[in-house]
């Protein structure tokens, strides 16, 4: 038997072996409990590939991204397999790993209910105890077109191979590049197939190597993510390396949950998004407006300490102004369909840049003017697919805090360092404080435009603006709007999922289109640098955020109401109300609770209404001309005399710190 050479790479030094030919990657890692599939020469492989002479083979563990994908998207085939054991008339469409879990399609007559879920996932687990095994089959198109003829959507999914696979949503998990594979279950004592499915893979070895699962809802899902196509019935599943990791993972869930800002928004009377209005569009309640407001006046008074200028656009526009900008030939699905008026077509604006531009075009610019700063708290109006809309943090009509900066090109690294910096500041005094930096660079296709060099040029300023902030820089090749590179401000919350706030982008092409120019100290005429900057998002959507970081209780310069005063019998009412009436003369949000609710309803309903402070006032607390705090920890400090209690909460307020 002859014999081949693999080189196994590791963090460590390369080791080179001498193995017979033959070998697979599960013999080059015999003993390796944690290993469950291999990337050699650079693919992704099952452990049963055979290797070849020169091969470079990298162990995949259960743990790592490309494992956990690997133990999601193998457990996704244990459920489609349970699926047709239990429901035969199912028809597959598509399962793929998705982050924290997995997913997969299936046509059924009716929509599965909670006990279809429960009866599934007993299924799955009586298919893992059995350890069927994972087996890959190259096939023909033909070959599988006749294996899967009563499959109508694995059919479909068969002639889509390369960008076509990757553009229909989940499809490359089945077809992807290369020759087409199924993968049959097999019983591990007689090797009968037990299923089947279309599937690129690499999967587990065997069904026993899931270690823990959860099947965890059903919803509507729309074939390969189209509204023109069949409606499905998706099934979302979670899996982990260990039962541990699971149970982590249900209890952040659960926290999760609470924290949803729908159902805050719903609790604390905030918001709301009203079937009449349509999905995507919220409106505001007087509790949610002041914390809107209150964000939006601090944003205002630093914007002025930067010496930004304040502008003002309309919502709707002509078309013409988007084909200027390049937003209808790029940007048209994302926006809404034309409004046809005296013969012309007018859009819904989708972004605020366009009219920017015609503000710095109004009139001749010198560069004495430069940087010019321009800010607008603009609505725009996005047409979001229903699938995708959530709550405030994907809507289709939203506010952006949205700036625009014309520079000179040797302005753009100066002003990109403050940018950031200012940026980063404003974001930690909303008390978010853990973040890391996405750069988003252009990718292949006619879609981005402008020349390679001017691109470089932009990206590589970007760079060194990011990296003087001392953040973890992550990049993103190909994520770039079409006109630039970005970066974005990547922030994690209290329980440590990561939200993009802030975007920053570097454009030399709208300021080309739209035919900008400056006048140089040599008399000469320049086209600036256009520098693109939303600081929040939205502001609906950063209002999100918070809710859901500060899981409602909001610092008491957020707060809608700073303290409630909770008297402990109706003689202490206007007593409390004096105080309220003091606190207001000092721009302070007190109220009272008046109702006929006993003291410790009063306190529970204000604990329920996350207020920072209660203020109770009885007999003696009268007679000293005091009030008595009660915290949201549920810490109680007696006997403060008004004036400090007063100034207690002011402070808070002044320093922005949670209570």
């Amino acid at each position: 038997m002859s014999n081949i050479r693999v080189i196994i790479q590791r963090d460590s030094a390369p080791e080179e072996r001498v193995v017979a030919t033959g070998t697979t990657a599960a013999a080059l890692f015999e003993g390796e409990r944690s290993v469950v599939a291999a990337r050699v020469s650079g693919v992704l492989r099952d452990l049963a590939h055979p290797l070849a002479e020169g091969d470079e083979v990298s162990p995949v563990e259960i743990d790592s991204p490309d494992g956990l994908d690997i133990l999601r998207h193998s457990t996704a085939h244990v459920m489609a397999q349970a699926v047709q054991e239990l429901f035969p008339e199912a028809k597959l469409g598509i399962g793929p790993p998705i982050r924290d879990g997995f997913y997969y399609d299936f046509d059924v007559a009716e929509p599965f209910q909670p006990d279809d879920l429960a009866r599934i996932e007993k299924r799955m687990q009586q298919i893992v105890k059995q350890g069927q095994r994972f087996a890959r089959r190259p096939v023909s198109d033909d070959e599988a077109r006749a294996e899967l003829a009563d499959e109508p959507y694995k059919l479909e999914l068969i002639g889509l191979k390369g960008a076509a696979a990757e553009a229909a949503e989940g499809a490359s998990a089945e077809v992807g590049a290369g020759e087409l594979t199924i993968y049959d279950n097999l019983d591990p004592k007689s090797g009968e197939r037990r299923w089947q499915d279309l599937c690129r893979g690499p999967h587990l070895p065997a069904t026993r190597l899931i270690p823990a699962f959860r099947l965890m809802r059903s919803a509507a899902a729309y074939w390969r993510g189209s509204e023109k196509n069949p409606q499905l019935q998706r099934i979302y599943g979670t899996a982990w390396p260990s039962r541990d990791q699971l149970k982590a993972h249900l209890e952040f869930l659960a926290e999760a949950e609470k924290r949803d800002h729908r159902r805050l928004g719903t609790e604390l009377d905030l918001f709301s998004i009203p079937e009449e209005l349509g999905s995507g569009l919220a409106v505001f309640h007087p509790r949610g407006g002041i914390v809107r407001r209150v964000m939006e006046d601090y944003s205002r008074r630093r914007h002025e300490d930067e010496d930004y200028e304040f502008v003002n656009t309309p919502h709707l526009s002509k078309a013409r102004l988007f084909e200027t900008s390049g937003h209808l030939p790029n940007y048209a699905e994302s926006m809404f369909p034309p409004i046809e008026f005296e013969g012309q077509d007018y859009y819904l604006k989708a972004m605020n840049c366009p009219m920017h531009n015609l503000v710095f075009r109004a009139r001749g610019r010198s560069y004495r003017e430069l940087p010019l700063r321009l800010f607008e708290f603009g609505t725009v109006y996005r047409y979001e697919k229903s699938g995708v809309v959530h709550g405030l943090t994907r809507a289709r009509g939203f506010t952006q805090d949205d700036a625009h900066i014309y520079c000179t090109k040797e302005q753009m690294p100066q002003e990109l360092d403050s940018l950031l910096t200012f940026v980063l500041g404003l974001l930690r005094d909303y008390g978010l404080n853990d973040f890391y930096l996405e750069l988003s660079t252009r990718g292949e296709g006619d879609k981005f435009i402008g020349e390679p060099q001017e691109w470089e040029e932009a990206t590589e300023t970007l760079r060194q603006a990011a990296g003087k902030q001392g953040l973890e820089l992550v990049m993103d090749p190909g994520g770039a709007a079409y006109y630039g590179p970005k970066i974005s401000v990547q922030a994690k919350d209290a329980i440590g999922r990561s939200w993009q706030m802030s975007t920053i982008q570097v454009d030399f092409q709208q300021p080309k289109r739209f035919g900008l120019e400056y006048t140089a100290a040599d008399g000469s005429r320049q086209q600036p640098v256009m520098i693109h900057r939303a600081l929040f998002g939205s502001i609906e959507r950063f209002f999100a955020v918070l809710l859901e970081h500060y899981a409602g209780a909001f610092p008491p310069w957020l707060a809608p109401v700073q303290a409630v005063g909770v008297p402990i019998s109706d003689a202490h009412v206007p007593y409390l109300r004096e105080f309220a009436a003091e606190a207001k003369a000092q721009r302070l949000r007190v109220e009272v609770d008046s109702s006929s609710d006993r003291m410790q309803k009063k306190i529970r309903n204000a604990q329920r209404s996350k207020v920072p402070f209660m203020v109770i006032a009885g007999d003696e607390d009268m007679a000293n001309g005091a009030v008595s705090f009660r915290y949201r920890d549920g810490s109680q400090k007696n006997g403060i005399p008004r004036a400090e209690a007063l100034r207690e909460i002011a402070d808070a307020v002044e320093r922005r710190v949670q209570v």
